[in-house]
C-alpha cells in the first residue's frame, strides 16, 4: 500500500514549477502515467489476487445471483446450507485465482496509452484512470479469467446443479441471461471486483496526495492544478 501511495499520490500533487497540460511533452505525459498506473494496478492485483482478496471484502465478495437468493435461503432451511456456502466460497476462490492473470494486460495497456489517453486521465473525473483500463482491458481480461474460473469450478458438483437451475430460471424470466452460466457470472463479477479495487486506490490517492514519486511524474500530475 505504501508503494502504491508513493506512485499514485501524484494524481493531485501540484508544483510551483509544473508546466500546464499544453506544455507537457508527449514523452513526459506518457512516462509519468506509465510509472503511476503500472505500479498502481500491480498493487491492486496483488491485494485482490490472494486468499480472501474477494471473500473478505463485502463490496466485491461474489454472492449467488439475487434471483437465486430464495433457493439459497431454502437450502439453509432444510439443512443444506453448507453446500450453498461452499459454492459461494469456491466462487470467490476462483476469482482470487483469476485476478493475477490481469497483471500483464494492465501493464500492457499502460504502455500503449496515447497522449490523448494521458491527458484525458489527467483532466477527467476521479476514476478516469480506472475507466481507461475498463475500456482497454475488459474484453481480454474476461478471456484470461474464464479458463481459470472454469478450472477452479470443474470439481464443484453443485456448480452443475446451478447451471441447470439457472437455465430454467432464465427461460422463465426469473434470472438474467448473463447469469445463467456460473462461469460467465463469476468471470463478470471478477472483472467488477478488480475495477472496484483499482478505483479504490485511485480515489484514495487523489483525496490524500503525498510527495510525488519522481520529478517527471510530479510534473505531469502537478499540471492538474496549474
Amino acid at each position: 500500500m505504501l508503494r502504491l501511495s508513493a506512485t499514485l499520490a501524484t494524481f493531485l500533487v501540484s508544483s510551483a514549477s509544473a508546466a500546464g497540460l499544453d506544455d507537457i511533452s508527449n514523452r513526459d505525459a506518457i512516462n509519468g502515467l506509465k510509472q503511476a498506473l503500472t505500479n498502481g494496478t500491480q498493487a491492486a492485483v496483488a491485494r485482490l489476487g490472494k486468499q480472501d482478496g474477494f471473500m473478505s471484502d463485502s463490496r466485491i465478495k461474489i454472492p449467488l445471483p439475487p434471483s437465486l437468493k430464495r433457493a439459497e435461503a431454502m437450502m439453509h432451511s432444510i439443512g443444506a446450507g453448507k453446500q450453498a456456502d461452499d459454492l459461494v466460497l469456491r466462487m470467490n476462490r476462483a476469482a482470487e485465482a483469476a485476478v493475477p492473470q490481469a497483471k500483464p494486460l494492465l501493464v500492457d495497456a499502460a504502455k500503449k496509452m496515447t497522449v490523448q489517453d494521458a491527458k484525458g486521465i489527467l483532466t477527467g473525473g476521479p476514476d478516469s484512470a480506472t475507466q481507461y483500463f475498463k475500456r482497454t482491458t475488459s474484453e481480454p481480461l474476461a478471456q484470461k479469467f474464464k479458463p481459470v474460473v472454469v478450472k477452479a469450478m470443474a470439481k464443484v458438483k453443485l456448480a452443475e446443479k446451478y447451471d441447470e437451475i439457472a437455465a430454467s430460471g432464465a427461460k422463465f424470466g426469473l434470472l438474467k441471461n448473463e447469469d445463467a452460466n456460473l462461469e460467465d457470472y463469476i468471470t463478470r463479477k471478477t472483472l467488477d471486483g478488480l475495477f472496484v479495487g483499482i478505483a479504490d486506490e485511485e480515489k484514495k490517492i487523489r483525496e490524500n496526495p503525498t510527495a510525488a514519486a519522481s520529478s517527471i511524474v510530479k510534473k505531469v500530475f502537478g499540471a492538474l492544478l496549474k
